[in-house]
């Protein structure tokens, strides 16, 4: 059985508050809310309950890799007899719920600099079951006919695009390098700094792309956007955005003495970027973000044995 609940599940809401103080800092990274791709504000998919225990995953809004690889998790366990329950918020409530034992497991967590913040805070009362990809980066795109190769003529060239940067959240840790780091770095201080959100950058991206015009955005690798759009990234010969990082899977404290063939199984598992894009693409662009579960089954349709190397079978 599976239970996906979101924005505003009773578990996760009551930890909302003690992550603000968190949020506030900028400690989360880039993407905090996307259109659903689950289909509504709450949804259940009922089934026979599973006979290997329940884990509740916790999901960040808006973030394709960490949604993808949940519902692929979310497959993989309920073959194996376990239920699964889903928890969608952002970033902070997530993290702050793992903490306190009210989720299980996170795909999601980015490491060494973006959720740096969070493992200080919560890092003693989680384990750290392993990276799954080492290729993660944040971005500064633009479209690929853009005038401009690198973040050191954007200053320049503002004009071309609406004198304007097009961003996320404002708690994001992606808006907090880009302000604190980007923007000093190339002299962008004169730029709009457009902070709205997730759904909105995307959008600005989708309408300048459809019309022909010059835009640039913050945003992060993977991400569907990349097969999508015809985009590309800006350079950044200073380093601003920070080197390429890890995402981890992070699980509350109990949970490898409760489940210790799930973290064998976690433990032991990679996926890469051309095997997420892949995942990405039939979940956001082929489905629509329409049904993950069955987007899972067609990616593993196509890529047979994969569970069982997994899990040994």
């Amino acid at each position: 059985m599976r239970t996906m609940r979101r924005r505003g599940s009773a578990g996760i809401a009551a930890t909302a508050a003690l992550a603000l103080t968190l949020a506030a800092c900028g400690s989360d990274t880039g993407n905090e809310e996307e259109p659903d791709a689950g289909g509504g504000d709450e949804t259940t998919a009922a089934a026979d309950g599973g006979t290997g225990g329940t884990i509740t995953i916790g999901v960040h809004n808006g973030w394709p890799e960490g949604e993808a690889v949940s519902y692929l998790w979310a497959h993989i366990l309920e073959e194996q007899g376990y239920t699964v329950e889903m928890e969608y918020a952002d970033a902070g409530p997530v993290f702050t719920a793992l903490a306190q034992g009210d989720l299980d497991l996170n795909f999601d967590t980015w490491l060494p600099i973006t959720h740096a913040d969070y493992l200080e805070q919560y890092g003693d009362s989680w384990v750290d079951l392993g990276a799954w990809n080492d290729e993660a980066s944040l971005t500064i795109a633009v479209n690929e006919d853009a005038p401009i190769e690198s973040l050191t003529e954007l200053a320049d060239n503002a004009d071309a695009f609406g004198g304007q940067l097009v961003g996320i959240e404002s708690g994001a840790g992606l808006t907090r390098i880009t302000q604190d780091e980007v923007i000093p770095t190339y002299g962008l201080e004169d730029m709009n700094f457009l902070i709205s959100s997730t759904p909105a950058m995307l959008a600005e991206l989708d309408g300048a792309i459809a019309s022909g015009e010059n835009v640039v955005v913050t945003l992060w690798r993977p991400h569907w956007a990349y097969n999508e759009y015809p985009i590309r990234d800006l350079e950044d010969p200073e380093g601003a955005l920070g080197a390429t990082e890890s995402m981890h899977t992070m699980a509350h404290e109990s949970f490898p003495e409760e489940f210790p063939e799930v973290v064998e199984w976690i433990e032991g598992w990679t996926l890469s970027n051309d095997e997420l894009y892949e995942l990405e693409n039939i979940m956001f662009n082929v489905n629509a973000g329409e049904n993950q579960a069955a987007s899972v089954d067609e990616w593993l349709e196509a890529n047979p044995g994969y569970v069982d190397e997994i899990v040994g079978g």
